[in-house]
């Protein structure tokens, strides 16, 4: 790949590999390779059925790209330390992390074989998204939607200063500002955004564009920041 600068970063709230995400990634995709590699590790505790229908939805939605679909089946720490499988992230235009599990997503794949052939790939101009825990397991912490007084758990370190909470509309309408709040870290380096459902921040790190039917949320102490899609979000560097 001729490009010298890491590609662009996709963190989607929900709708990996549905028609009407066709148009983000797409987007991702193109002066790429047309080649969509594809982890549903993060299906893996749900069971084989659960990941065997994520394979089948991307390989449907690179179909209707246009496109290579490659499925990387990684599922569990042996087969992400896999040379061969590692191998086939190679020439990647965009590699997706799809939903399920975040800790047991981001506990997989970090510092293996398969976690580097991805970031070496997005460094070397890949697109790279992640959706729901995809997007979670990207940043340097992943918080424990659940139970949040019980902290975080450590992500693949991609994003320091972020932590994504997806389905932000289903779950913040069901959570009082009290408790989104115990989401918020005391640090006040760290940002905390909810992505809408079918919703995606596109770009990265530092300048990120709200793409898809909604929005997405900047959390605080104080309360929660809306912007609509069409809009820019900037999270500036850390000095």
């Amino acid at each position: 790949m001729s490009q010298s600068a890491p590609g662009p970063l996709a963190l989607v709230g929900s709708g990996e590999y549905l028609p009407s995400m066709a148009a983000i990634e797409a987007g991702l995709l193109a002066g790429r390779p047309a080649r969509y590699v594809q982890l549903a590790t993060a299906a893996v505790p749900d069971g084989p059925d659960v990941v065997a229908r994520w394979h089948a939805l991307g390989r449907e939605q690179a179909e209707r790209l246009g496109v290579e679909p490659v499925v990387v089946d990684v599922v569990d720490r042996a087969s992400a330390d896999d040379p061969a499988h590692a191998a086939r992230v190679e020439g990647a235009g965009l590699v997706y992390l799809s939903g399920g599990h975040p800790a047991f997503l981001a506990d997989t794949l970090r510092g293996t074989r398969v976690w580097a052939a991805i970031e070496e790939a997005w460094r070397a101009g890949a697109a790279l998204a992640g959706c729901s825990a995809g997007a979670m397991a990207l940043c340097a912490t992943v918080p424990s939607l659940r139970h949040p007084r019980r902290g975080a758990t450590p992500g693949l370190g991609l994003l320091a200063r972020l932590r994504v909470i997806p389905h932000f509309d289903a779950f913040g309408a069901r959570l009082p500002d009290a408790m989104l709040r115990a989401l918020v870290p005391r640090d006040d380096g760290v940002v905390v955004v909810g992505v809408d459902e079918e919703t995606a921040l596109v770009g990265g790190p530092d300048r990120w564009r709200v793409e898809g039917r909604a929005s997405a949320w900047v959390l605080t102490r104080e309360g929660r920041v809306e912007h609509p899609a069409g809009t820019t979000l900037d999270v500036a560097p850390l000095s």
